[in-house]
């Protein structure tokens, strides 16, 4: 009996990148719309040294394996994809925009890189039209301050989502937070300015969304059933299916 070649199945290479122990962690990540930065420094590295391999992978799936200029990875389906789709509210788009915001600010480094909620809640408000982000929540542009109160909570509901799809690493415990370069999926549109954090300053106050893909999203979300039922979706969308990343 002739021994068999796997190279007429599969390509060594990308064999050797499944057989990683490492494999299916990430792929499960990946498919779940995680972004995987240079922070995760493993799946980082089996990303970088299997690329070409693994993007070849994801084609035969109608994913698109995409590498950031800022360096990371995720997964962009496409309307074919046989991988969900998943897509993100408006507060959590522009909650993204505010983390990029602050990625690009002197602030981060005087911070040494560590936030805290409500940090992140002051400057959105700040740099944002309050009456727009109380519509959001109340559906009117004037509030109480229990009205102010639910924004808040919406908006820990935002980070809690961008934590599972690799916007921001979890720091102890008080609800502090570094900022990954993935952040930069929200500041697409602004990196060939010359003043990119000017330029993400305005898409915030303009209230102007970061749009990616403009495909349906699928029944399958990162959102659960209530969540999908009080906030509206943007055209934005990523890898994602059922349950938490």
């Amino acid at each position: 009996m002739s021994s068999i070649n796997i190279e007429e199945f599969m390509p060594e290479k990308l064999a050797k990148a499944i057989a990683n122990p490492l494999f299916p962690a990430l792929d499960n990540a990946l498919r779940s719309g995680r972004h995987i930065a240079s922070e995760d420094l493993d799946n980082h590295a089996l990303l970088i040294e299997f690329e070409l391999e693994l993007a070849m992978f994801y084609k035969r799936y109608n994913a698109e394996l995409v590498r950031a200029p800022e360096g990371f990875f995720y997964l962009r389906p496409r309307s074919t994809s046989l991988i969900n789709r998943s897509v993100l509210a408006e507060l959590d788009m522009l909650v993204g925009k505010v983390l990029c915001f602050l990625y690009l600010s002197p602030e981060r480094l005087a911070h040494e890189g560590i936030f805290t909620n409500q940090e992140l809640f002051e400057e959105l408000v700040a740099l944002a039209d309050e009456k727009k982000l109380l519509k959001l929540v109340t559906n009117r542009a004037s509030g109480s301050d229990l009205d102010r109160e639910k924004l808040y909570d919406k908006v820990k509901t935002s980070l809690r989502r961008l934590r599972r799809i690799g916007m921001i690493i979890p720091v102890g415990e008080n609800g502090k937070f570094r900022i990954s370069e993935a952040v930069f999926r929200f500041g697409a549109d602004v990196r060939a300015g010359d003043d990119v954090r000017e330029a993400q300053l305005r898409l915030i106050r303009d209230g102007e969304a970061v749009v990616v893909h403009q495909q349906e999203p699928s029944q399958s979300s990162l959102l659960d059933e209530q969540e999908n039922a009080e906030e509206s979706a943007t055209e934005t969308d990523y890898a994602g299916q059922e349950g938490e990343a």
